[in-house]
């Protein structure tokens, strides 16, 4: 939601000032140095000539050179987003049919858009044969079968109702306010780009089972969340959001711990959105002034550069590590085909399903100890 922000403007001439309301992004409150506090030229002091000139237009649009708002850009990309996992996940349930599979689908009215049995998936979706048909993450495909692409695939689909409807609500609350502040092209690469980064780091830890979700791009857009807040500090005179952020990812990491959460993903996606947002949303610092925002005949009395020293390191750095991690993880997973956790090298991906008792075409995609409780906090990651 927009807030107003207080800038206050004073006439040198009439020394007297005046408030003047504007609507901005941010959500901290500022009051900007007066504009009297500017060296004049003579034709200022006199009240005449382009500086004058220039001293209305600014009460008129009610910024001075210390302040420009930033541009708000109208979010289109991630409701488009959520429209493609919506659609995805309608075809995912078309493909699965459940009613020829199976004599107990949940709503049967639905014909073959039902769901499977409950104790297959509590979730309300397809079975895992068919996540893994329409593009689901699983290793020995992903490395012995060269089918990389399902590592951005697997953030296109869901594992139910519930996963789909929590990871939805959390893409719009997050990705909307990040589009209206730095634009869809920034967003969307860094959502696609964390969400390879979670994919990447479950496929170097996680042997077992497949993994859906747009959990790991969702922790991404959380992580850039943070760095955004770090290498922009300096604009922001409200630190306190800073606080209720941090708590919003602990809870979130917290619940990666519950059994068949993948938080591995969680991990990877998180990591590489933190350093996406050193890299991608980084800020001009205050007081700093484009010469294309300048009006005609208006002398700026001091620059600044547009981005402090901090700012530029921390791009520097971040980007390094990013190239770095990436580049290490890719040569360990397809170059050197290990993973970081083996369970058996010598069983075939199916066979543990079934000595887990996951599903197959025999058996289930949860373990039968699996309680409604564990099974809702999938909502919030992979299957």
């Amino acid at each position: 939601m927009d807030s107003k922000i207080e800038i206050k403007v004073t006439n040198p001439k009439k020394r007297d000032t005046t408030e003047h309301q504007l609507r901005s992004g941010h959500t901290a409150s500022q009051t900007l140095p007066s504009s009297s506090s500017l060296p004049l030229s003579d034709g200022q002091r006199r009240g005449h000539g382009n500086g004058h000139r220039h001293r209305e237009g600014q009460q008129q649009l009610g910024w001075t050179v210390d302040f420009m708002p930033f541009k708000k850009w109208v979010p289109w990309l991630i409701p488009g987003f959520v429209l493609v996992n919506i659609f995805l996940f309608i075809i995912t349930m078309y493909i699965n049919n459940c009613p020829n599979t199976s004599n107990n689908c949940v709503g049967k009215f639905l014909g073959r858009f039902s769901f499977q049995p409950f104790k297959e998936n509590p979730l309300l979706g397809p079975s895992a044969r068919t996540l893994e048909k329409m593009g689901a993450l699983e290793v020995n495909k992903v490395v012995k079968e060269h089918e990389a692409w399902r590592m951005i695939s697997c953030i296109w689909l869901h594992a139910g109702v519930f996963h789909i409807l929590a990871n939805m609500l959390s893409l719009l609350f997050i990705g909307i306010r990040l589009e209206q502040e730095f634009g869809f092209v920034r967003i969307g690469l860094l959502y696609l780009i964390a969400g390879f980064g979670g994919s990447l780091m479950s496929s170097l830890f996680i042997q077992s089972r497949i993994s859906v979700g747009a959990s790991g791009a969702l922790f991404g857009l959380l992580g850039s969340m943070l760095s955004e807040l770090i290498t922009n500090w300096t604009i922001y005179a409200n630190k306190a959001p800073l606080l209720t952020l941090v708590l919003v990812i602990v809870i979130n990491l917290a619940v990666g711990v519950l059994p068949h959460v993948d938080n591995f993903a969680h991990i990877g996606g998180f990591i590489s959105g933190f350093l996406l947002g050193f890299v991608f949303l980084i800020r001009p610092q205050f007081g700093y002034v484009s010469e294309k925002k300048v009006p005609p005949g208006y002398i700026i009395p001091s620059r600044k550069p547009k981005h402090q020293t901090y700012q530029c390191v921390l791009w520097v750095v971040s980007l390094i590590l990013l190239i770095v991690v990436f580049a290490l993880g890719l040569y360990i997973l397809f170059l050197e085909g290990v993973n970081c956790i083996r369970e058996d090298d010598e069983l075939d991906m199916h066979r543990q399903w079934e000595k887990r008792n996951l599903y197959t075409n025999r058996g289930k995609l949860f373990p039968t100890s699996t309680s409604m409780f564990q099974a809702l906090y999938l909502m919030h990651d992979h299957v």
